[in-house]
Parts: structure tokens; C-alpha cells; sequence
């Protein structure tokens, strides 16, 4: 309720400060997601929730009051990534020609992986359970790959017979045999041939 002065005014003060707490939250979460990828994308193993909240300069009871439980800091962080992924498809769309795209697009497929790799077992615990539906991440996925060889395909940089399966299940075996960050120069070489066999053959003069 607005207060009102000795003069009769009304004083709306309260709506400005009001919206700083929610904006300083907001800005918190977004660190906390933004730090809790970096440390899962760089773990061996899955990091405590405390080195999280160590890691980003706070309290344990910060991350907690964004993040409940570990699940839903590992679903607040897979949700990210995998919107980031499909937004970026359009996004590099917009700034690139569609193979140079698609290339930078398997950089982001890189980090996704990575980040995986410090929160596999809960990950995997809550896709057994229901809570995270894989088919859906899936679907997203090849739709943006789909996305992004269309557009490829009518510049005429990217090969017709090719399909976002090929490339997903290209992606997943590339980074499985030279995981980042450990072997990234491995990764970035056979990304590189990989886009050299996504071109379409040069026709004889």
C-alpha cells in the first residue's frame, strides 16, 4: 500500500526498493548457475554443494536459498545449457553463414557435454526417475541442428544427405574419445574434419 505525506502525496518509494531485492536475486542465481557450470564442466567427480558456493563467494545458505536441493541446482543448470544450445542455433544464424554456424554451434555442444560430465550421476538418477525428460532434450537438439543444415543447405554450404542424427551421433562419439577440456585440441582437429565431410563436393570444373 502506498503511503502518503503530510501534504497529501502520494509516496511510491516502496515499488523502487521493492525491485532491487528481486534484481539482486536475480543476479545471484544467474552467478551461481553461471559458476555451478564452470565447476561441473571442470570436476572429475561431482562437486559438494559447498564448493559450489565457495567457488562463487558465498554463503552455503545463498546457494540454498536458490537451490534447495542438488537436484534442482543440477535441472537449473541442464535446463541452461540445453537452452542455450537451441537459442544459439538461431542466434548464430543471425551473425554467421550457416557452416561456420553449424561449426560454433558444436563448440556450445562441447560445453554442454563437459557440464554433464561433473553432474552425471544425479543427472542420470533423475532421467531414470522421471524428472528430466531425455527425449524432450532430444527432440530440442536435432531441432536445432535441423535448423541450422536447412539453412545450410539452401546457402549450398552444407551437404543434402546429411541428417542432425549423423551429426549428434557424430558430436557424441568425437567427445567421448577426446573429452573437453583435457583433450581439446584433439576435440577442435576432428570437429574441423568433421565439417571438411559436412561440405559438399567440389564440382569438377
Amino acid at each position: 500500500m502506498n503511503d502518503r505525506n503530510t501534504t497529501g502525496a502520494c509516496s511510491v518509494s516502496g515499488g523502487s526498493e521493492a525491485r532491487a531485492p528481486r534484481a539482486d536475486a536475480a543476479r545471484n542465481r544467474d552467478q551461481l548457475l553461471a559458476v555451478a557450470s564452470r565447476v561441473f564442466a571442470s570436476a572429475d567427480a561431482e562437486p559438494s554443494m559447498r564448493a559450489i558456493a565457495r567457488e562463487t563467494g558465498v554463503g552455503i545458505g545463498t546457494l540454498y536459498r536458490h537451490f534447495p536441493t542438488r537436484e534442482s541446482l543440477v535441472d537449473a543448470v541442464y535446463r541452461g545449457q540445453v537452452t542455450r544450445l537451441t537459442s544459439g542455433a538461431r542466434d548464430l544464424l543471425g551473425q554467421l553463414p550457416p557452416a561456420a554456424a553449424m561449426r560454433r554451434w558444436m563448440d556450445l555442444f562441447g560445453d554442454w557435454i563437459a557440464t554433464k560430465n561433473g553432474m552425471l550421476d544425479t543427472l542420470l538418477a533423475m532421467i531414470e526417475s522421471g524428472e528430466i525428460a531425455h527425449a524432450q532434450t532430444r527432440t530440442e537438439l536435432l531441432t536445432a541442428i535441423t535448423a541450422i543444415l536447412d539453412a545450410g543447405r539452401a546457402a549450398g554450404d552444407l551437404r543434402r544427405d546429411v541428417t542432425a542424427e549423423d551429426i549428434a551421433a557424430s558430436l557424441i562419439g568425437i567427445f567421448t574419445v577426446a573429452p573437453r577440456p583435457e583433450r581439446e585440441a584433439m576435440a577442435d582437429r576432428l570437429l574441423n574434419l568433421l565439417m571438411d565431410g559436412l561440405r559438399p563436393a567440389a564440382r569438377p570444373d
